[in-house]
């Protein structure tokens, strides 16, 4: 962590263009969003960049490295992921771009060579609370160049809440603390992008739950990157003008709904192409007309129902 923050420090002092690299789905885009929020109100000249989950995929890659570095990017921040980018990090070397990596996922025995690496999972770490969201580690980055954790987590509880609990993170130590402070935020929300969501979804903020988040907030969120349209999603975290708000928070809704349908399909088909006179040990199922973003529900939803392996 000593490392991260000195290096986006510097950063900072000198005007260096960086850019916030994070994940398509709820923990990613919030993240991404509070990194990026937390750098520009410090003066930081940051944009950022979530790859499309069809034509990318997940994580680090070089088509972002190239582009980002055509556009004069010096120091690249990766949030939610980038703890198995080893060619992505030689990459950067390549090019002369700086690269920070947070994550909170399992590490490999080899690291990325860059100028920095904060997990929680580190093997030769010794922080005592494993279990955080991607998030939850964006944000311990914020609060240690910040050096005032209690005065980060005001500001930004919120979207540490929303991330820890859509990313099915165990509610002990540190994690209870967020989503507790979270929800009391959620209730008064000074961002109006998330007050839009939850009036659009028909959210009483007052009896917020963390329910509410994963059955209600997080999938209309999810729903941008599932369909391809993240930057709905991005926009409505940092979007300070309420009628646009508006706007983005029907547009997710209307979105998450044209998701349930595709599902639907996709359910539908698949269930129809299994045998009928016997239970299945596994199913593995394939159809070109498939939506990539969505039929990874779909065979969870499998999986749960028929007790097997699902692969779609």
């Amino acid at each position: 962590m000593d490392k991260a923050v000195a290096r986006i420090r510097r950063a900072l002092e000198q005007g260096e263009k960086m850019a916030v690299f994070g994940d398509y789905d709820v923990d990613g885009i919030t993240s991404t969003c509070l990194l990026t929020d937390f750098l520009r109100r410090r003066g930081g000249q940051c944009l950022h960049y979530i790859p499309g989950r069809l034509e990318e995929g997940y994580g680090l890659n070089p088509i972002a490295v190239e582009y980002l570095h055509s556009q004069g990017v010096q120091l690249i921040i990766t949030v939610d992921c980038g703890i198995t980018a080893l060619e992505e990090a030689q990459l950067c070397a390549r090019l002369g771009v700086d690269l920070v990596i947070t994550d909170h996922h399992e590490c490999k025995p080899q690291l990325p060579q860059a100028v920095a690496v904060v997990d929680p999972h580190r093997l030769d770490g010794g922080y005592p609370h494993k279990n955080l969201s991607g998030v939850g580690v964006a944000f311990k980055l914020a609060a240690a160049i910040d050096g005032d954790q209690e005065a980060v987590l005001a500001q930004y509880a919120d979207m540490v809440c929303l991330g820890t609990v859509a990313d099915v993170m165990l509610l002990q130590g540190e994690n209870r603390v967020f989503v507790t402070r979270g929800l009391e935020s959620l209730r008064h929300t000074r961002r109006v992008g998330l007050a839009a969501l939850m009036e659009e979804s028909g959210c009483a903020q007052e009896s917020l739950t963390a329910s509410t988040i994963g059955y209600i907030l997080a999938p209309r969120i999810n729903a941008a990157g599932r369909m391809g349209q993240i930057d709905l999603a991005t926009e409505l975290f940092l979007t300070r003008d309420p009628q646009r708000a508006r706007e983005l928070a029907h547009a997710l809704c209307e979105l998450n709904r044209l998701r349930q349908t595709v599902e639907s399909e996709i359910y539908q088909q698949a269930v129809s192409m299994l045998p009928r006179d016997s239970a299945p040990e596994a199913i593995v199922l394939a159809d070109d007309s498939w939506h990539q973003g969505v039929v990874g529900i779909v065979a969870s939803r499998m999986a749960e129902e028929f007790c097997c392996p699902a692969f779609l």
